[in-house]
Parts: structure tokens; C-alpha cells; sequence
């Protein structure tokens, strides 16, 4: 017997990406139920084959529904996800809403896994941000080996992180660019085409944005507390697919060669890390891939145990969509949850 899944936020860039993994990976689907505001109701989007209507969330009922996942942005899901939970629905949700919420588990199934018996607190389940997840699968297997003290990061994010408006704006002012109009700032605070800009997110009193801080925050929850980390999170004029430099500091000597060995052994991870032109990924090459890639790994000879590497992964599939769905697979693989009897 299959599962009934709702997917909330199905119109958005995510949604719409949400509803194509769970047909390629072939999910235990009974139905799915697409739901979004009043205002996209009756709006078509594709599941496979099927074309589904849009619904309503505020007038759905959840009460038969086995699963819900949830990227409708955060204060959607403040209201909506804690009110789902309580039918029996367990809530996937995209949003930061609960991400650091102490009885509500943060999963990247290639990380944590065991950390999502903790869901039945509250029938809820977090995805990490985009930018963090792609890290943590990278981070992980190389923390096993030779456990990380601290982490310098710098992400160069693509404009689809801020959702189809991003992706929207960046078109829209490259081609006023091209044809010499005026270029106009609606999404962004200045200028993205043909530049970048070192802010995501609002500024905190200690001068980090709230997209750095995230980073700091989820992978001390998913990896290890004791991890230090300082970020700096820059949004680039790339559609898709978000790139890190990262620089990691070891307790445990680890070589650059051991280093490599690990990750192509590592679920989730693909190396590409060949020192010659054109030897390494980047976002272009990622898009529209479920692993995350690395490359340019080598060692820091101004730290003792010191490493770094280039991170890319496309921020809409293993960023939000693919972990999402992954962590769906992973509630049905260990039996933690089963589909509904239906009524006679």
C-alpha cells in the first residue's frame, strides 16, 4: 500500500521540483495532493505523466494524509505545520520555521539519520538550508575521520535561492543590461547582474547576516556542537546551483589523497578533482544532479591538519527538493511511519 502525500507550496520553484523527484525516485504513492494560497487555486502543475490541479491549504483536510511536505516559506509554516502535525501528517518542511526547534530533528540522511526518531515530538521534520546541506554531506565522512575544530566558509549562492523572483530579476536586468536600459532593484538590494553581493538575508547586531548564522547554527545540530564555523554568504549572478570554498581545520592529520579516497567512497558525494584545465565542477555542471560534487582538494600548509576544497551542489534538488524527499524514503525505510487505512 502506498502513501498519501500532500506537497504544500507546489507553484513555487521548489514545489514544482518537490513533485518531480517524488515521481523519479519512484516514492510509494497512492495520491498526491498539490496545495498552495487561494490565489494559485486551480493553477496546473505536473506530476509525471499526470497534470494536478491545485487546491487550497487553508480549506484542505489533512486528517487521511500520511505525509506533508511543506515549502510555502516560514510563516506559512509556523501557522500551518503545527496544526497539520496534530492530525497525524507528519510535516517535511522546507522553511527555517522549526529548524531550531530542540524537539523537532534536523535531517540530512546522509549526516543524521537517527536523529529523526525524535520527529513524534511534534510530527515534524526540518530540512537544513540549502546552503548548509550541501556542506554537511561534504563535512561529514572527513569529521568521522579525523573530527573538524573549525570551518571558514564562503558560498557563492545562486539567485534561484531566493526563489522564482531571483531568478526573475537576474534575467530581467541582463538583458536591460545588453539592450542599455535602466536596471531596476526589486529582489535584491543593488545591482546582481554582472555582480555580486555579500548579503543574504537580514543583518544581525553582530554584524553576520542571518544566512551565516544559519550555517553556524544547523551544522553544530547536525554534525557536532563543538565545531566552530564563520561563514560569509555571497549571492552570485548563477541561476542554479550553489558553490562554497571551504577551509577546515582538523584535529587528526588527514592528507589531501586521504581526503579524496574518503569522499568518492562517501554517500551522496561525487569527486571531480583533477589538477588541469576544466579538472573541477561548477554550478553549470551541477544543475539538475542529486550528489554533491568536490573538488579542488588540497592541503593548507598555513594550519596544522588543514584542508581545503570546492563544494557545488544544485540548491533545489539536494539543497531543499531531494533531501526533503530523501527524508520521506528514510520515515518509510525504517517503518516509522505507515500509510493511513483508508475508510471503507
Amino acid at each position: 500500500m502506498g502513501f498519501k502525500v500532500a506537497v504544500v507550496g507546489a507553484t513555487g520553484n521548489v514545489g514544482r521540483e518537490m513533485l518531480n523527484i517524488l515521481e523519479e525516485r519512484g516514492f510509494p504513492i497512492d495520491e498526491i495532493v498539490a496545495l498552495a494560497s487561494r490565489r494559485s487555486q486551480g493553477t496546473e502543475v505536473s506530476y509525471g505523466d499526470r497534470t494536478l490541479k491545485v487546491k487550497a491549504l487553508d480549506t484542505y483536510d489533512f486528517s487521511d494524509t500520511d505525509i506533508c511536505i511543506m515549502s510555502a516559506g516560514g510563516n506559512v509554516s509556523k501557522e500551518w505545520s503545527p496544526k497539520i502535525g496534530k492530525q497525524g501528517c507528519v510535516v517535511i518542511d522546507n522553511s527555517s520555521a522549526f529548524r531550531y526547534d530542540q524537539d523537532v530533528p534536523l535531517i540530512v540522511p546522509e549526516v543524521n539519520p537517527d536523529a529523526i526518531s525524535l520527529f513524534t515530538r511534534k510530527n515534524i521534520i526540518a530540512n537544513p538550508n540549502c546552503s548548509t546541506a550541501q556542506l554537511v554531506v561534504a563535512l561529514k565522512p572527513l569529521h568521522d575521520a579525523a573530527t573538524i575544530k573549525r570551518i571558514v566558509v564562503a558560498t557563492y549562492q545562486s539567485v534561484s535561492g531566493a526563489g522564482k523572483d531571483g531568478m526573475d530579476e537576474l534575467f530581467t536586468q541582463t538583458r536591460a543590461v545588453f539592450v542599455a536600459d535602466s536596471v531596476e532593484n526589486k529582489k535584491f538590494t543593488k545591482r546582481i547582474a554582472f555582480n555580486v553581493i555579500p548579503h543574504i538575508d537580514v543583518f544581525l547586531d553582530d554584524g553576520f547576516t542571518k544566512e551565516e548564522w544559519k550555517m553556524v547554527a544547523e551544522t553544530k545540530k547536525m554534525l557536532d556542537p563543538k565545531i566552530k564555523l564563520t561563514a560569509t554568504c555571497v549571492r552570485v549572478p548563477v541561476f542554479i546551483g550553489h558553490s562554497e570554498a571551504v577551509n577546515i581545520e582538523f584535529e587528526k592529520p588527514i592528507t589531501a589523497d586521504e581526503a579524496r579516497d574518503i569522499l568518492r567512497e562517501a554517500p551522496g558525494c561525487q569527486v571531480l578533482d583533477k589538477r588541469e584545465d576544466g579538472g573541477y565542477i561548477t554550478p553549470l555542471e551541477s544543475a539538475g544532479e542529486d550528489a554533491t560534487f568536490i573538488s579542488r582538494i588540497r592541503e593548507d600548509s598555513t594550519i596544522e591538519n588543514g584542508l581545503s576544497m570546492w563544494i557545488v551542489s544544485d540548491n533545489l534538488r539536494k539543497g531543499a527538493a531531494l533531501n526533503a524527499v530523501q527524508i520521506a524514503e528514510l520515515l518509510v525505510e525504517r517503518g516509522l511511519i505507515q500509510p493511513k487505512k483508508k475508510a471503507a
